[in-house]
């Protein structure tokens, strides 16, 4: 007996890739189907009511793409056969070429998950050889399965009380989330914001780990008090299980970049920007979609929304901004050094100085820049006033308020004067860039930039190899840190050989290894001298990083030293203190 076709049958709980409502994904093996010959092919189209269907030879991309289409037809029937008279379907290619997936809607467990089972069952036994003209006693046995199910539990989708932000992206989420929560509390409203790092009521962590999923909205939603809700939304959470809430009142989406591309399906930038657009689907009408207009991928999810459209850029002449507001929507931007926002039939309003927003490192971080943008925008689209989103902006701290995220550090050197270190998850191919361009800008002339790199497994081939060719041109020194708590199937032996490929793309022979984030760190501030630069790619070991450089007299940099540092690497002189 050959194997079922039923791969998987996964209930998604909330808005998702499919559907703006939870929807049953079931993943069938449908190679038989694909290699049947033409005229078996046809009669199995005719079995399930498609009696024109030209099905292409066997195993084409023709076959795939009509295989989709009985699958379709298949599900609906089985569906009427239940009682469902209609019932929308979706179908699309599985990871691998003999996958199907198909989707549709559920309400109740039971039955959805008998639909799927007595889908596989037809195609069980077209597999063993049931002839297609006796298919109907075969389709109403399963049909009947499926109405007799038990019917089990419904959807525990969640219908927000409270204004919810939610944010995705490559790059960013953790800080603009983080920092729009900031505002709202520096407001005098009571925050809760899920995440990557946990889940946060104002302020205070009450429980660790990747809440940036279905589970981490609802812990922040069903607790008593919370007035806004700030959920970052990941990859992960919405292919497997789907966004947590019904909908939203503003939705954020940062940029889109290589990450985590091969995993879930997911192969290319274009399928990526389709599974973070589902947020901006399920934005409110009355509400605002908060897009990057100089990310072609982010700003063409305006077309996917009925929300009002908010784009940011840092240039105030982007056409992208001009279309937008052709259109009647807004523009952030940078104007004479001020975050501004550009109305229709209005004046340009000012917001705060980019100098005076600690984040954006002196202006000198453009990632940081673009995220003090998008949260400008978020907040004013929730009704905070242009003083309390400046008041919220000058008082987020990179360090205290945004551990792990472009923190920079004074560390004292024994044989005197002192190095920076720069600390920042800096995941993929962009946060690694992003990083070295701080490095870079904070380096006075002659200093020497030593970096440390590494990140998760669940990254392909050529990303870790193109991390290992940014590190090598973009660095004097580079070493690599492992994460064991992060390999995600990949072995640190691996890892490091293709980082270390990357590296020899760009001159560097070899790169010494270390197994923690912690013990890379170490070696690399031994060899600083006054004036260099270390920077550190960190996530598992965060917390000890930053009890390390305590316990070594190092020194959060704040918005003046950081200041002073970014015109001594520029040539300039620090203006005296006009006190």
């Amino acid at each position: 007996m050959p194997p079922s076709a039923l791969v998987e049958v996964r209930l998604l709980v909330g808005p998702n890739l499919y559907f703006p409502r939870p929807a049953a994904k079931l993943t069938l093996d449908v190679s038989h189907l694909l290699g049947l010959g033409v005229d078996d092919a046809r009669a199995v189209a005719a079995a399930l009511g498609l009696p024109g269907s030209r099905p292409g030879p066997p195993r084409s991309s023709f076959r795939q793409r009509s295989v989709a289409r009985w699958v379709a037809r298949l599900v609906r029937r089985l569906a009427a056969e239940a009682g469902v008279s209609r019932l929308a379907v979706r179908s699309r290619p599985g990871t691998v070429t003999e996958e199907l997936v198909v989707a549709y809607p559920w309400r109740s467990s039971g039955r959805a998950e008998a639909l799927g089972g007595a889908v596989a069952a037809v195609l069980d036994a077209l597999a063993d050889g049931t002839d297609p003209g006796q298919l109907d006693p075969v389709l109403a046995r399963a049909g009947a399965a499926v109405r007799d199910a038990p019917r089990g539990r419904g959807p525990a989708l969640l219908r927000p009380q409270v204004p919810v932000v939610a944010v995705t992206g490559t790059n960013g989420k953790t800080t603009t989330s983080r920092m729009i929560g900031h505002v709202a509390q520096r407001a005098g409203w009571s925050v809760g914001w899920s995440s990557t790092d946990g889940v946060y009521l104002d302020g205070v962590l009450v429980e660790a780990g990747d809440f940036s999923g279905p589970s981490g909205a609802g812990q922040v939603l069903r607790h008593p008090g919370v007035q806004l809700a700030v959920t970052e939304t990941a990859r992960g959470g919405i292919l497997r299980r789907g966004v947590g809430v019904a909908w939203n009142d503003v939705s954020v989406v940062t940029n889109i970049s290589a990450d985590h591309l091969g995993v879930d399906g997911i192969d290319t930038l274009d399928q990526l920007a389709e599974v973070k657009a589902v947020i901006t689907k399920i934005t409110r009408p009355g509400g605002w979609c908060v897009l990057n207009a100089d990310d072609p991928r982010t700003f063409a999810m305006r077309t996917g929304t009925r929300a009002g459209v908010w784009v940011f850029s840092r240039d105030p002449d982007s056409p992208s901004g001009r279309a937008v507001l052709d259109a009647g929507g807004r523009v952030t931007t940078v104007l004479d050094g001020w975050v501004a926002v550009l109305r229709p039939s209005a004046d340009p309003l000012a917001v705060v100085e980019v100098a005076d927003v600690p984040m954006t490192l002196a202006g000198l971080s453009r990632v940081n820049v673009e995220n003090a943008l998008a949260v400008a925008s978020a907040t004013l689209a929730l009704g905070f006033t242009p003083e309390q989103v400046a008041d919220g902006l000058r008082s987020f701290r990179p360090g205290e308020d945004n551990p792990g995220r472009m923190n920079l550090w004074t560390l004292p050197r024994p044989a005197g004067g002192s190095a920076t270190v720069v600390v920042d998850l800096a995941h993929n191919e962009a946060g690694l860039e992003a990083l070295l361009e701080i490095m870079a800008g904070v380096a006075r002339p002659g200093a020497r930039l030593l970096l440390g790199v590494g990140t998760a497994g669940d990254r392909g081939d050529d990303i870790l190899v193109r991390l290992g060719e940014i590190a090598a041109v973009g660095a004097d020194v580079v070493e690599v840190a492992r994460k064991s708590e992060y390999l995600r199937g990949r072995t640190p032996e691996e890892m490091g050989r293709l980082i270390a490929e990357g590296a020899r793309h760009a001159g560097v022979e070899s790169l010494r290894e270390h197994d923690d984030e912690l013990g890379c760190l170490v070696s690399l501030t031994g060899q600083a001298g006054d004036g260099d630069v270390v920077g550190l790619m960190t996530h598992q070991d965060r917390a000890a990083v930053d009890r390390w450089l305590l316990e070594h007299g190092a020194t959060r940099d704040d918005p003046t030293t950081l200041r002073a540092k970014v015109r001594a690497a520029a040539g300039t002189t620090t203006p005296p203190d006009p006190a």
